[in-house]
């Protein structure tokens, strides 16, 4: 096939004929309702994995029928279970390649989905070393009443442009005083405003100080904060294995359908 005058090579599954033969020489036939009952869905559900590339391309009969094989009835199987780690929509996009012989698009889809868990999993280890950060430093003394802008920053040591730069970033959310406009600080926008001022000493980036702010006033407590982070780090580890499970399953179906040297 010529791309941009250029020749490119492009795999064929093996012993497949196309959309207009049935598989594989003496290859089992199923019809469409046998398909659908293989993994307990609906046909109409076959005949949208079918048209979303999910299932190889079939055949047709000189009646007009659909033909399916074996091969149909795998990749059924191998989309559902790469659909429990990676989603349906990255599975629809790996293996509409797969089907389409575009073997490297594939490749690069499915590295893309792993490479997510694993920043995912890296974000979880920042927040909470950050968060570990703040609970290890000494707590410094809040008073029990609201605060001018003034107050705090001479407090948390910072300058009152730097508090109004982490107000306009989302960081901090101090009221106004009715009449004046003053900008106030009750006891938890004060102790938010010296988590910034740590992390930010610590060289802590902005999203990972919002991450741990957001924990903070979502749970309240400290110990709460560990634990989500904790539930989040083993629904991680879960998806994980879900997705290399997921994969697994591709890589045996690619070694039964790419020829051999092309992977």
């Amino acid at each position: 096939m010529q791309v941009g005058g250029k020749s490119q090579t492009t795999w064929q599954p093996l012993g497949w004929t196309g959309a207009s033969g049935g598989g594989r020489v003496g290859e089992r036939r199923w019809r469409l309702v046998d398909v659908a009952a293989s993994a307990g869905i609906s046909t109409q559900q076959v005949r949208n994995y079918l048209a979303d590339g999910l299932l190889p391309p079939a055949g047709r009969t000189p009646s007009g029928y659909r033909m399916f094989t074996e091969r149909h009835v795998r990749a059924l199987a191998v989309a559902r279970r790469m659909a429990e780690g990676h989603g349906w929509a990255r599975t629809r996009e790996v293996l509409a390649a797969v089907h389409r012989g575009e073997l490297p698009a594939a490749l690069a889809a499915l590295d893309a989905g792993h490479a997510e868990l694993d920043r995912e999993r890296a974000e979880i280890a920042r927040v909470l070393g950050a968060f570990e950060t703040v609970l290890d430093s000494p707590a410094a003394a809040v008073p029990r009443r609201d605060a001018r802008i003034g107050v705090v920053a001479a407090q948390v040591g910072v300058r009152t442009s730097q508090l109004r730069l982490w107000e306009q970033r989302g960081l901090l959310r101090p009221h106004r005083q009715r009449g004046t406009g003053y900008r106030v600080y009750d006891v938890a926008e004060w102790r938010a405003a010296q988590v910034v001022a740590l992390l930010r000493r610590g060289g802590y980036p902005f999203d990972i100080i919002t991450a741990v702010l957001d924990e903070l006033r979502s749970t309240g407590r400290p110990d709460r904060v560990r634990a989500e982070l904790a539930r989040r780090e083993q629904d991680l580890h879960a998806r994980s294995l879900r997705r290399l499970r997921g994969s697994a399953a591709l890589s045996d179906y690619l070694a039964e359908t790419v020829p051999a040297g092309t992977h």
